[in-house]
């Protein structure tokens, strides 16, 4: 372990225009925070399907000079300080393949949201280059507009319904139709909104506040000013894993992703055995009470280690998106109060919503960086983050495999194996009782990783994920 490579500076990502955006501030000179908040801007303008400024988000960050990792919850939090009845939340249905699932949106819908304060405060606390340069490529996607990629068409169709309510119209179907792969998304005023923000206009206060607020409560929601007020970045306490010599290290999350990697710790068996093993650690873990119904999970991730050693990852989301728009400012609230999965009867105002985002530092015996990794994918994400990190570390794969190897799922009492999975595996789990769904595709059901380790970066082809790694 000693001798082995050091990671190499590098970025990944959901959208090639995420990554790039990274890779500029890298080469410029930043860091891997700088990076890592340009890029999740750049997402909130070129991947607005999965995520906004009026989304929220977690980030961990590890530094080479300290070895200290710090933890930082920027999610969405529960408005109603100040209290107030909302009104009733507008039923969607959405689509998982051909499964339909029931959401709620609307204004009763919508939580504080947390991306602005989050990236302006890592940018404050560990940054390097000016704020304003961060936002730069954000402000620039915004003014041209960005194409759907593939990796977004599939999503927006799913959740088109909630997507294309009020300006969600204008932006996602200017004809009439749907977006096609390759046609141009454009929020107007989004690009002003970037540069008020660059400007470092307030947020949480003045005019955006008050369109904020004003967009929510005509639209039967509760947050006020009060609620924006008395939101913080909240650093939180670093959970830690060993396994394989290595540390991981990040935030506790809903469906207990680091509890995992515990259970994992004394090892896996080969061959068979190993996948009911698996499945009976990620059974075992799981998030309890289990949710009503497992999340579509539109998220996103971006991945970044500098030369120095340094890594940011950083996990957020918009949730489905509540359809309420602030008029000439191209934001899209988040839909957090709607998720059913992420509420649990003890949230008061003020209170942040619950989360299954996880993003990851693994820190090798050396103390060095050796792998940046996160994942979208509602209660996938676990699942993901297991399959990727024992691939990486438990069998010596190289990143790009390890991402890209066959996954295994546990929802409720059935094993979900995407293609490509042993049937050997298959078998040996249907023996030992459980009910088994083999897929006959890869698929984004699986989540999506991206990651940066001593193979480079690396990132998810199963929604088309984009990495970098600069020479």
């Amino acid at each position: 372990m000693m001798n082995r490579r050091p990671v190499p500076a590098g970025i990944a990502g959901g959208h090639s225009a995420t990554v790039e955006a990274g890779a500029q501030i890298l080469s410029a000179g930043g860091n891997a925070v700088d990076a890592a908040v340009a890029a999740t801007l750049a997402a909130c303008a070129a991947e607005t399907v999965a995520c906004g400024l009026g989304g929220g988000g977690f980030a961990t960050v590890f530094s080479a000079r300290t070895g200290e990792v710090t933890v930082l919850d920027f999610f969405c939090a529960v408005p109603g300080i100040e209290g107030g009845t909302p009104g009733p939340m507008v039923p969607v249905d959405v689509r998982f393949g051909d499964v339909p699932i029931s959401y709620a949106v609307g204004g009763a819908s919508v939580a504080v949201p947390g991306i602005p304060a989050g990236c302006r405060e890592l940018s404050r606390r560990f940054g390097r280059l000016p704020w304003s340069t961060l936002v730069e490529p954000a402000y620039a996607l915004a003014r041209e507009g960005v194409p759907l990629t593939e990796g977004l068409l599939g999503p927006l169709e799913s959740i088109a319904t909630a997507m294309l309510r009020s300006e969600g119209a204008s932006a996602y179907a200017p004809t009439g139709r749907l977006l096609r792969t390759g046609e141009c998304i454009f929020h107007a005023g989004l690009a002003e909104t970037f540069a008020r923000m660059a400007a470092d206009e307030p947020f949480y206060s003045g005019r955006i506040a008050d369109e904020m607020v004003a967009s929510v409560r005509a639209d039967g929601g509760v947050l006020d000013h009060s609620d924006l007020a008395a939101y913080r970045v909240i650093t939180t306490p670093v959970g830690v894993a060993r396994l394989a010599g290595r540390t991981i290290a990040g935030r506790d999350d809903l469906n207990n992703t680091l509890r995992t990697f515990r259970g994992l710790a004394a090892g896996l068996g080969r061959g068979a055995v190993r996948a009911v093993e698996l499945a009976e650690i990620l059974q075992r873990y799981a998030h309890q009470p289990k949710p009503p119904r497992e999340g579509l999970g539109e998220t996103t991730n971006v991945s970044v280690v500098d030369a120095e050693g340094n890594a940011c990852v950083v996990t957020h989301t918009l949730g489905l998106g509540s359809g309420v728009w602030v008029p000439g400012m191209g934001l899209h609230l988040n839909s957090m109060l709607g998720e059913g999965e992420l509420m649990t009867p003890q949230l008061r105002p003020g209170d942040r919503v619950g989360s299954m985002m996880c993003p990851l530092v693994v820190i090798g015996a050396d103390e060095r960086i050796e792998l940046a990794v996160g994942s979208a994918g509602a209660s996938r994400i676990r699942s993901a983050l297991v399959s990727t990190v024992l691939g990486v570390v438990d069998e010596d794969l190289d990143l790009t495999d390890a991402i890209d190897a066959p996954r295994l799922h546990v929802a409720d009492d059935v094993v979900h194996l995407e293609l490509g999975y042993p049937d050997e595996s298959a078998d040996v789990l249907v023996e030992r009782g459980f009910a088994v769904n083999r897929w006959s595709t890869s698929n984004h059901y699986f989540g999506a990783v991206s990651a940066v380790g001593t193979s480079g970066a690396a990132a998810d082809p199963r929604r088309h994920g984009v990495s970098q790694t600069l020479p």
